[in-house]
């Protein structure tokens, strides 16, 4: 994980996001504005962003520029990018908002496959928009690509589920010959729509398909309260940490289909939740330490060893202490 400096954010931080390099903090506050830090205690731009309390924030892959996208409590989601005039200073420019409709806006990310820009977006009422950019250089020029349901059967559908939040995570693997890919969980009350299903692109035929649900017999349907799609440098499978009320299930997911076409997964260990809901899954840029925190103000780092079993390598408090 990077190397983070402390920012003193005040009390009205409601979320914050580092940028891809762990130098850059935006911070949301309640009451709808955006404050941006650098290397200073104090902010370095700083402006109203929405009305309402700003619920998530979230960078754009630095390949295209310094822009963030702002989730807010109203439902809404904005793209602001920065701007440098001349001589003056840096301000925030609005360049798009996506609008709820009859649902709100849960959760957004961005996913890089080659020279394109995708961006998934997660709705209350259990809806999937994928979008992608259509120029690099304008922040406001976006096609929807597919809508879609996080279910594999749509005759199981029943009535429309009401979704409390979403966690998405996209494939960290880039360069050629690699399909676009991304996981989506949900916390609602359909378990069908719950249970963490990774989603992949065909080109072929230009559709997102459901590639595999991770989740045993007995668990599938729990509800997801975060994801985390390690990076993978030399590993011959994929990794993905998802949380759910049981613990922090860590999932192998093979490359290569078996016989019966789908890839095999395999649930390598059930780490300990935080004595109740998981906030937040981090994994380390090597994908070998996970960084997990929750209700218990904690922050919990585990690894495996060498033989992959899984342990707690320590527990940091608000205070930044070791345990």
């Amino acid at each position: 994980m990077a190397d983070h400096k402390v920012a003193q954010l005040g009390p009205g931080a409601a979320c914050c996001g580092w940028n891809h390099c762990g130098r850059r903090l935006a911070a949301g506050a309640v009451d709808g504005s955006v404050s941006v830090y650098d290397s200073q205690p104090s902010p370095s731009s700083k402006w109203q962003a929405h009305e309402h309390a700003i619920a998530a924030v979230v960078w754009l892959p630095p390949d295209y520029g310094d822009a963030i996208a702002c989730v807010c409590a109203d439902g809404t989601l904005s793209l602001w990018e920065e701007i440098a005039e001349d001589d003056q200073l840096p301000i925030w420019r609005k360049c798009k908002v996506f609008e709820g409709g009859s649902s709100h806006i849960l959760n957004v990310q961005f996913g890089v496959l080659l020279s394109s820009l995708k961006m998934v977006i997660a709705y209350s009422d259990g809806q999937v928009k994928v979008y992608e950019l259509l120029d690099s250089l304008e922040l406001d020029k976006w096609q929807l690509q597919a809508e879609l349901q996080n279910i594999t059967d749509p005759v199981s559908r029943i009535g429309k589920p009401a979704c409390i939040s979403a966690s998405i995570a996209w494939s960290p693997r880039r360069g050629e010959g690699q399909q676009a890919s991304f996981a989506i969980g949900f916390n609602s009350d359909s378990p069908n729509f719950n249970s963490c299903k990774i989603w992949e692109f065909e080109e072929a035929h230009q559709r997102w398909l459901p590639l595999i649900e991770l989740g045993s017999p007995e668990d599938k349907g729990e509800r997801v309260h975060a994801l985390a799609w390690a990076p993978n440098i030399g590993r011959p499978y994929e990794m993905i940490a998802v949380a759910t009320c049981k613990g922090i299930a860590v999932w192998h997911v093979g490359f290569n289909p078996e016989s019966d076409g789908r890839l095999s997964t395999e649930n390598v260990a059930v780490l300990p939740s935080h004595n109740g809901e998981v906030w937040q899954l981090e994994w380390d840029m090597g994908g070998m330490t996970l960084a997990s925190t929750g209700v218990d103000g904690m922050v919990r780092l585990w690894q495996a060893n060498l033989n992959g079993v899984w342990h707690e390598q320590a527990v940091l408090d608000c205070n930044g202490s070791h345990q």
